[in-house]
């Protein structure tokens, strides 16, 4: 079997993201049999599902049924991992996920700069349109693990305590969106991913 972390990482954010490089540079250090990806997602969510789709599809070309698939997704990732572990059978590690982000969303509507990239786009209704059409129920919770702190200033916890319920469930006081702290959880993330 091969083995292999996907990494997906939130709105505005980059595969250099703090909680990105600290999963990847645990993996090199403990277990350098793991394959890490860790795609530059475009910045909207129909191109960012499709760079992802992409992804996998040249990992089970090159890896065929030998493919042992885990994800991790933080806060917009978050959401684009749920859609991985249901569509594609894995576990899955979610960071402050965001929930109904198409509703989340609205307040951001207008030009944005994602602040690793220096990439500027617009954020549109129609993208909103596009989150609601990627949403899946949450239909395996025993295949996801939703770490989140209560003091995260953009997402309000209780949406994921609900959304993901029946799911495994690590609840923090204090934090932030960034999760302080996540150097604690690599370890863990991988034995329950089980790569």
């Amino acid at each position: 079997m091969k083995s292999v972390l996907l990494y997906l990482h939130g709105f505005n954010s980059s595969p250099g993201s703090a909680k990105a490089q600290q999963m990847a540079a645990w993996v090199a250090e403990h277990r350098p049999d793991i394959e890490v990806a860790i795609p530059a997602q475009p910045n909207t969510p129909a191109a960012a599902w499709s760079a992802i789709e992409q992804v996998i599809a040249d990992l089970k070309a090159r890896h065929g049924s030998a493919l042992r698939l885990g994800a991790v997704g933080s806060s917009l990732g978050g959401f684009m991992a749920t859609r991985v572990s249901e569509l594609h059978g894995c576990r899955a590690a979610l960071i402050n996920p965001a929930v109904r982000p198409h509703e989340l969303l609205c307040d951001y509507l207008g030009p944005q700069t994602n602040p690793y990239s220096g990439e500027r786009y617009e954020l549109l209704p129609g993208h909103m349109d596009e989150l609601r059409a990627l949403a899946v129920p949450v239909c395996a919770p025993e295949r996801l693990w939703v770490l989140q702190q209560q003091e995260d200033e953009v997402l309000d916890y209780r949406k994921a305590l609900d959304e993901y319920r029946f799911a495994r469930l690590s609840l923090e006081c204090g934090g932030d969106h960034a999760f302080t702290g996540f150097e604690r959880y690599p370890a863990q993330i991988i034995r329950f991913l089980g790569l």
